[in-house]
C-alpha cells in the first residue's frame, strides 16, 4: 500500500501583536485541513506574533503571552492533524525564534532558528538567541520532518545535517520580505538545498504588510531534482493541501495549484497596495486624505490607495495657491474623477497673506527666498493635518525616493502625514507605473479600470508650483540622470569615482552627493513607507545625521 502524508500550508497575513486574532487564523486553517484530511497543518515563521516584533519580542509579558496562546491552539486542535506554527520560545534566560509542532493535545516538539539574520531589515541578533545547528527531524504521520527556520535554510550545513539525521522532508517556515528582484533568489537557493540532499522541500511564506515591509508569500513546493511542482500566489492569502507519496526513491511531491509571477512593475504596484492597506488596517485606520496637486506623484497616490481602499474612502484635496496653474487644478480634477474620489479645495492664499503680514516686520530688506516656498508648503501640511485630525482620515504624504533622497520636500510640509506607499519608488519609475496602471487592472483593485492617470499628468514637466514658471530640473538635474545617480550612491553604494566612470559629470555627482547626506534629518523625521528595493530609507540604510565625510573621489 502507498504510504501518504498530506501538509496543509496557510500562506496567511498575521498582525503583529494580534495574539488572540492570529491564533484564531491558525485555528480556522487547521479545522481546513482537519476537513481535508490533511496529516499536517503549517504556518508561517513567527505567525502567532506577527512578523517583525522588533524588540517588542524582547518584553517578557509579550513572549509569556504568545508562548501561552500556542499552548493554547495545542489543546484546542487535538483532534485533528498536527500543528506546526512560528512563535517565541523563552527558557532559562533565552529567548528563541522558534518552530513549534503541536500534536495531541501538547507541544510535541519545538525547532529553534539557528543562523539569525543580521542585515538589511532584520536585527534578530539582538532579539534572539542561537539555537543548536544539528536537531532531531520530528515523526509526524508516515515521515520525519526536519523544520528549518528561514535563514537557516539559507546555509547549507544545516539542511545536511537534517538530512543525515534522517529527514523525509524539509519544511521551511518563513517570514521573508519582499523586495524587486527577490523570488529567484529565494527560488535557487532552495534548489540548491534540494539538490544537496536529495530531499522534497516547502517553502512556506508570510502575506501581508507590516511597517515598510511587504511579505509577498510566493510558497512553493520542490521535488528532488528542482521542480517547482507547487506554486503559491504572491501578495496574496492562499490554503493549499499537498500530498506526498512515498516511492522507491523516497517521498515525492504531487504536483498542485502553479500560481503565474507578474513583472515588477506589477509586484511593486501590488506590494504598494498591499502594505498601504494593511497598515491602515492594522493601525486602526479605513479612510484617508492627500493633497492632489495636479502633478505626477500625487496622482499615483490616490490610485494606489483608491486601488487599496475603494475610491469610497479616498478623500483628495487640491490647495491652490497664486502661483497654481490652470492646468493643475483641471489636472487634479480629472484624477479625481477618474478614480471616483471625492476632491476638495482649501485654498491657502489667504493663510498665506496672514502670515507674509505677521512675518514682514521681521523679514522687512530681504529679498524672498526658499522661505515664502517653504511656507506654502507648510500651510498646506497645517491644512490636511487639520482635516486629518477632524474627520479621522490618515493622511498620506507623495514624495517619491528621488526627492526624499535629495531632500527635495519641506519637512512639515509635504512631508506630513502618516504614511508614503511610494517612498522606495524613484521618479523613473513613477512615471512607469503610472503608464502601467492606466493600461492594467486586476481583480485585487478596488478602483476603476482604465486611464486613471490623465497622460497630461504624466507627460508635462514635473514642477512644485512655489513660484513663477518653476520647474523640478530649475533645482535637480533631469530625473532620468538623478535616478541614475542614486541607484549608483543609494542603492549600490558607489564612490564618486564609480559614478564619473559610468559616464555622469564630476560635478553633478558631487551635488546630488552632497544633497544626499545633508538631507538625513529629514528621512529620520519622514513617514514610514513600502520598501521596494533593498536600500529603502530606513531599516536598510542607517545612516548618522550629522556627518561631515565625504567622498574626495
Amino acid at each position: 500500500m502507498t504510504e501518504r502524508f498530506r501538509l496543509t500550508l496557510g500562506q496567511l497575513d498575521p498582525t503583529v501583536g494580534d495574539l488572540d486574532g492570529n491564533a484564531a487564523k491558525a485555528r480556522a486553517v487547521w479545522k481546513q485541513g482537519r476537513e481535508a484530511g490533511a496529516d499536517m497543518v503549517a504556518l508561517p515563521e513567527m505567525f502567532i506574533t506577527g512578523y517583525s516584533t522588533q524588540d517588542m519580542v524582547m518584553k517578557p509579558a509579550f513572549h509569556r503571552a504568545a508562548m501561552a496562546a500556542i499552548e493554547d491552539l495545542a489543546v484546542t486542535c487535538a483532534d485533528g492533524p498536527a500543528l506546526g506554527i512560528g512563535g517565541p520560545f523563552a527558557e532559562n534566560g533565552r529567548l528563541y525564534n522558534a518552530f513549534h509542532i503541536c500534536a495531541g493535545g501538547r507541544v510535541l516538539t519545538r525547532r529553534y532558528k539557528h543562523y539569525l539574520p543580521n542585515m538589511d531589515v532584520f536585527d534578530e541578533v539582538r532579539q534572539f538567541n542561537r539555537g543548536p545547528r544539528s536537531q532531531p527531524s520530528a515523526a509526524i504521520g508516515a515521515l520525519n520532518l526536519a523544520a528549518p527556520i528561514c535563514e537557516d535554510a539559507w546555509y547549507p550545513e544545516v539542511c545536511a545535517a537534517a538530512a543525515d539525521a534522517g529527514a523525509d522532508l524539509l519544511l521551511v517556515p518563513n517570514g521573508s520580505p519582499y523586495f524587486r528582484g527577490k523570488f529567484p533568489i529565494r527560488r535557487d537557493t532552495m534548489q540548491a538545498r534540494v539538490a544537496e540532499t536529495g530531499l522534497p522541500l516547502v517553502y512556506l511564506n508570510m502575506v501581508g504588510g507590516q511597517d515598510d515591509q511587504a511579505f509577498d508569500g510566493g510558497s512553493f513546493v520542490l521535488n528532488p531534482g528542482g521542480e517547482i511542482v507547487v506554486q503559491l500566489p504572491l501578495f496574496e492569502e492562499a490554503v493549499v493541501h499537498v500530498d506526498f507519496t512515498r516511492g522507491p526513491e523516497g517521498w515525492r511531491a504531487e504536483p498542485g495549484p502553479r500560481a503565474d509571477f507578474p513583472d515588477d512593475l506589477e509586484q511593486d504596484y501590488h506590494a504598494m497596495v498591499l502594505t498601504l492597506r494593511d497598515y491602515l488596517r492594522k493601525t486602526g485606520f479605513s479612510k484617508v486624505l492627500l493633497g492632489l496637486s495636479g502633478g505626477i506623484d500625487s496622482a499615483l497616490v490616490a490610485a494606489i490607495a483608491a486601488d487599496a481602499l475603494g475610491p469610497a474612502n479616498v478623500r483628495c484635496v487640491m490647495l491652490p495657491s497664486r502661483y497654481t496653474s490652470p492646468a493643475s487644478l483641471e489636472d487634479a480634477a480629472a484624477v479625481a474623477r477618474s478614480l471616483g474620489c471625492k476632491l476638495d479645495e482649501v485654498a491657502i492664499s489667504g493663510p498665506q497673506d496672514a502670515v507674509t503680514e505677521a512675518l514682514a516686520p521681521l523679514f522687512a530688506g530681504r529679498a524672498p527666498d526658499l522661505t515664502e516656498e517653504n511656507i506654502q508648503s507648510r500651510l498646506r501640511g497645517l491644512l490636511l493635518m487639520a482635516q486629518s485630525n477632524k474627520f479621522g482620515e490618515m493622511l498620506l504624504t507623495t514624495g517619491n525616493k528621488s526627492e526624499v533622497a535629495v531632500g527635495y520636500a519641506t519637512i512639515y510640509g509635504d512631508m506630513a502625514g502618516g504614511y508614503n506607499p511610494i517612498k522606495d519608488l524613484y521618479k523613473t519609475r513613477v512615471f512607469a507605473t503610472c503608464r502601467w496602471r492606466n493600461a492594467n487592472h486586476r481583480d485585487w483593485m478596488l478602483a476603476p479600470a482604465g486611464v486613471v492617470i490623465p497622460p497630461r499628468v504624466i507627460d508635462k514637466p514635473p514642477s512644485a508650483e512655489l513660484r513663477p514658471d518653476q520647474k523640478d530640473e530649475d533645482s535637480l538635474p533631469p530625473y532620468e540622470v538623478l535616478d541614475g545617480i542614486l541607484e549608483m550612491l543609494v542603492d549600490g553604494e558607489a564612490s564618486v569615482a564609480d559614478c564619473v566612470a559610468a559616464g555622469y559629470d564630476r560635478a553633478t555627482v558631487k551635488r546630488v552627493e552632497h544633497l544626499i547626506y545633508i538631507s538625513e534629518y529629514k528621512r529620520f523625521q519622514s513617514a514610514p513607507g513600502t520598501r521596494l528595493t533593498r536600500r529603502a530609507f530606513w531599516l536598510d540604510r542607517r545612516y548618522p545625521i550629522a556627518n561631515r565625510w565625504r567622498d574626495p573621489g
